[in-house]
């Protein structure tokens, strides 16, 4: 069953429900390890040379922000978290 659509890299793909069921997930990991540790959007932003807006957009489980593998290993590394913590599927 098709629920949302998602622009990833200029391309329009439709996601399934479990997809965007894990995409939240995700976005909510990355929410609650930022606080946890301390930062603001905006210096995680900073320091993955990102706007707020777009760190915002990829936290906020109402925007159909995608996220890259590279820049969920990014956010990881500022975090100095494994990334199998942003992962995780609660």
């Amino acid at each position: 069953m098709i629920v949302e659509k998602l622009l990833v890299l200029g391309y329009n793909v439709r996601m399934s429900k479990d997809f965007y069921e894990r995409l939240q997930s995700i976005k909510l990991n990355i929410s609650y390890y930022r606080k946890k540790l301390g930062f603001t959007q905006e210096n995680l932003a900073e320091k993955l040379n990102i706007s707020r807006t777009h760190l915002s957009n990829m936290e906020a489980l109402n925007m159909n922000t995608g996220i890259t593998l590279e820049m969920l290993f990014e956010i990881a590394d500022v975090l100095k978290l494994d990334v199998t913590k942003l992962l995780e599927i609660k």
